[in-house]
C-alpha cells in the first residue's frame, strides 16, 4: 500500500518546493535584529588580551619566583658549604688546640718531674754539703788535738830532756828498761825486761799518754788494777817526777808477775 502512494507524495512534495522557490521568504520580510556580536567580540579579545597578560604575568611571577627559590636555594647551599668549612676549620682548631694541651701538659709534668729530681739533688748536695761541713769542722778539731798533742809532747820531751844522758840512761840500764814508740805521736811505750824470776827475756810493758798535761797509763801487759796505776800516776803527777812513774810501774809489774 505505501508503493501505491509514494508517487503522489512525492509529487506533491515537489510542487510544494516549486512554490515556495518562487514565493517571497519570510525571513526577508521580518525586522533587522542587532545582537551586539562585534561588540562581544572586541570584549572578548580585551578579555582575551587581559587575561593572556594576566597569564604572562603569572608565568614570569612564577618564574621570578622560581629563580629567587633557586638563588636561595643556592644561597642556603653556599652557606650550607660555607658553615661545613667553618666548622672543619673549627674542628681542626679545636684538635690542634686539644694537642697543644696535651703537649703543654706533658711538658708541665716533665718540668715538674725536673724540679723534683732538681730539689732532691739540691737537698742530696746541701746534705753532703753538711755532712763535709761537719767532717772539716771533726778534722779540724783533730788536727787542732794533734797538733796541741805535739806541742804538749814537745813540752814533755823538752821537760823530760834531762833523762836523756845520762839520768835516763840510768833508769834504762837499772830499771831494764827499754822506750819504744807506741804507733802515735803522744804516746810512749816503756817496755820492761827481767821481770820474772822463772824467765828473764819476758816482757812487762805499758804506754804512756802524753796529750795532756797530768800523765796517763793507757794499755799495759800484764794486766794491773787501775786503782794501783791510778796511785802512782798520782805520786808523779803531783811530783812531775817520771822516775817515780817508772820505778812505782816496774814494781806493779814485779808484783803482778809474781801473783
Amino acid at each position: 500500500m505505501a508503493s501505491a502512494f509514494e508517487p503522489s507524495l512525492s509529487s506533491s512534495l515537489s510542487g510544494r518546493q516549486t512554490l515556495s522557490a518562487a514565493a517571497p521568504s519570510m525571513a526577508d520580510s521580518l525586522p533587522s535584529i542587532n545582537f551586539g556580536f562585534d561588540e562581544l567580540r572586541d570584549r572578548m579579545a580585551k578579555f582575551s588580551a587581559k587575561f593572556d597578560a594576566f597569564i604572562e604575568q603569572g608565568r614570569k611571577r612564577v618564574l621570578e619566583e622560581r629563580n629567587q627559590f633557586r638563588m636561595n636555594i643556592a644561597e642556603l647551599q653556599e652557606d650550607e658549604r660555607m658553615k661545613k668549612k667553618d666548622i672543619e676549620i673549627l674542628q681542626h682548631k679545636t684538635n690542634t688546640h686539644q694537642q697543644m694541651i696535651s703537649k703543654e701538659a706533658a711538658e708541665t709534668q716533665e718540668m715538674q718531674a725536673a724540679i723534683a729530681s732538681l730539689s732532691a739533688q739540691r737537698d742530696k748536695n746541701k746534705a753532703a754539703r753538711d755532712a763535709l761541713k761537719q767532717q772539716i769542722a771533726e778534722t779540724q778539731k783533730e788536727i787542732d788535738a794533734r797538733l796541741a798533742a805535739q806541742r804538749a809532747h814537745a813540752q814533755y820531751v823538752e821537760s823530760q830532756s834531762r833523762f836523756n844522758v845520762p839520768e835516763l840512761d840510768f833508769w834504762m840500764q837499772n830499771l831494764c828498761l827499754k822506750i819504744e814508740g807506741a804507733g802515735q805521736t803522744d804516746r810512749l811505750k816503756f817496755v820492761y825486761t827481767h821481770i820474772d824470776e822463772k824467765n828473764w827475756e819476758r816482757e812487762a810493758w805499758f804506754e804512756l799518754s802524753t796529750s795532756s798535761r797530768d800523765y796517763d797509763v793507757r794499755h799495759c801487759r800484764p794486766k794491773i788494777e787501775k786503782e794501783k796505776i791510778e796511785k802512782v800516776l798520782e805520786r808523779t803527777n803531783e811530783t812531775r817526777d817520771l822516775a817515780v812513774l817508772l820505778k812505782g810501774m816496774r814494781e806493779l809489774f814485779v808484783e803482778a808477775m809474781k801473783a
